[in-house]
């Protein structure tokens, strides 16, 4: 079932690409943003975890942290950062079994039509800037068609935000999220 504002968050195990065993509660400190977003590999996903690091701040600022979720397995987030010594001022949580993705009820697009929806044009900006910053597509892994998603959640556990997103374009830019925060 998906979550909606005042829903308690799922408690669940998970593992970063830096350290393991975690839990979804123990890590609530302030609000935690946990943007949910494809692959490493992906360019436009790649990129916004490039944008989310470069606005970090602004996010500490606001007493909040962010963990991105990705389909990725831990050695390819680790070769890909370290492609450019990134590195980054969050956790990405791995997810190659797409546990998380089913426990939080984000499904993947039944068709590529679908995941595109109406954003081909902006996908293909976001495409563009990301390749102008450098970004190239990786390896591809788990479910191309997966669609992102996006949940702030306090430090007791409770959502104050979810966003299940209909195609791959429709997500919260960083500012949206700055103010929601």
């Amino acid at each position: 079932m998906k979550l909606k504002t005042g829903d308690r968050f799922p408690q669940f195990t998970f593992d970063t690409h830096l350290r393991d065993d975690l839990s979804s509660v123990d890590v609530l400190n302030g609000k935690t943003v946990f943007w949910v977003l494809r692959y490493i590999g992906c360019t436009v996903c790649r990129y916004d975890v490039h944008l989310i690091a470069q606005r970090y701040q602004e996010f500490k600022e606001k007493g909040a942290q962010v963990f991105v979720v990705m389909q990725s397995d831990k050695k390819h987030v680790r070769d890909d950062l370290s492609k450019d010594d990134v590195k980054l001022p969050f956790e990405i949580i791995i997810d190659p079994k797409q546990k998380i993705y089913e426990l939080l009820a984000i499904r993947p697009a039944e068709t590529k039509e679908e995941m595109l929806g109406d954003g081909l044009e902006q996908l293909r900006e976001k495409g563009a800037a990301a390749r102008e910053a450098g970004f190239v597509h990786g390896d591809y892994e788990g479910n191309e068609q997966q669609l992102p998603a996006l949940f702030i959640v306090n430090e007791d556990g409770v959502v104050e935000y979810a966003h299940y997103a209909s195609s791959i374009m429709d997500m919260p830019k960083i500012d949206d999220v700055l103010k929601l925060l």
